[in-house]
């Protein structure tokens, strides 16, 4: 190579990431033609890692601060290239950043229902949904499992993995425990721990820390929902025969509100007999199951005696119930 293509050729001086974009997890330093001088300055903002790629190896990597990039701060890359100690000519290697910061309120939920057994209903169909924070903690496993050599690397290709990893853990965290769904309910702080501990050991295969898991609400489809609401209504009522009366003395206003048919016309004229018949039965004392006693017969008056074999005659009698003598 003559001196003039040398004097052309473009050193980089000054290596840094400065993160226009909030969701890119991975950035590859564009390098084109360019080579690294030696002695450049290596700048790693907080939050960030910068991992030096020779030849498809890792060599390197740096944490936040300002570095010079010699033999002394490159020994993985000098040994893989064989530097002597006193080389400083410009080199070629690919540098990835990695950004470390905490990823807060990430959105999970079931999609469909998750079928689990439930201590209670017997087998549930439940859904659920919350959020989680994660970070990159070990950028060096997150290159080689996850975003290998992509120029940029953004989190919502990582995304689908996590939520479906969440919705497997909470789907086996139910399913082991054993508790019925309206316990479940009042202790998702508690819940949403026991998913965590299992999802951690998950996401760590990816270089991952989780650092949250919330579980924001548990629910049922909405058909067994209502079958929900309805037993906690009647719960609440208690009594089964005041209830179906209630809902009768309800229904009747309504139907007879509609103007068209024969149902109308009909409810129309009977509101006021069965209002009448449901108001004297709620106003008729209860019986509280004891026999009541019985008066005995008394007998009925007599005003008079018949004349042929003198047998006393009731008031009411026309003839002698004996002789069968007409009364005089």
């Amino acid at each position: 190579m003559g001196l003039g293509e040398f004097l052309k050729k473009q050193f980089i001086d000054v290596i840094q990431w400065t993160e226009a974009d909030d969701s890119v997890l991975a950035y590859r330093f564009p390098m084109r033609d360019m080579e690294i001088q030696m002695g450049a300055q290596l700048i790693v903002r907080e939050t960030q890692a910068a991992v030096f790629v020779n030849e498809g190896r890792i060599a390197d990597v740096f944490g936040p601060g300002r570095h010079r990039l010699d033999t002394q701060n490159l020994p993985l890359l000098t040994n893989l290239r064989h530097w002597d100690k006193l080389f400083e000519s410009p080199f070629k290697s690919d540098v990835y950043f990695v950004s470390t910061r905490l990823r807060l309120n990430q959105r999970w939920g079931t999609q469909t229902p998750v079928t689990v057994r439930d201590a209670e209903f017997g087998i549930a169909r439940i859904r659920a949904y919350g959020t989680y924070a994660y970070r990159i903690a070990d950028p060096v496993r997150f290159h080689t499992e996850v975003s290998g050599t992509r120029e940029v690397y953004a989190m919502q290709e990582l995304e689908g993995q996590l939520r479906n990893l969440a919705i497997t853990r909470m789907s086996d965290t139910l399913a082991g425990s054993g508790i019925a769904f309206l316990d479940l309910a009042a202790n998702q702080v508690e819940l949403g721990e026991q998913i965590a501990k299992r999802l951690a050991a998950d996401v760590a295969e990816f270089g991952l820390a989780l650092e949250g898991f919330v579980v924001e609400n548990l629910s049922l489809p909405d058909e067994l929902q209502q079958r929900l609401d309805e037993r906690i209504g009647m719960g609440i009522i208690g009594n089964n025969d005041r209830y179906a009366q209630f809902q009768a003395a309800r229904s009747i206003p309504v139907a007879a509100a509609n103007e068209g048919g024969g149902a109308g016309i009909g409810a129309g004229l009977g509101a006021g007999m069965a209002m009448g018949q449901m108001m004297a039965e709620a106003l008729r004392p209860q019986s509280s199951g004891a026999p009541q006693p019985v008066a005995p017969a008394q007998p009925a008056p007599t005003t008079a005696t018949c004349t042929a074999c003198k047998t006393p005659l009731v008031a009411a009698a026309k003839f002698c119930p004996e002789c069968g003598t007409k009364r005089a």
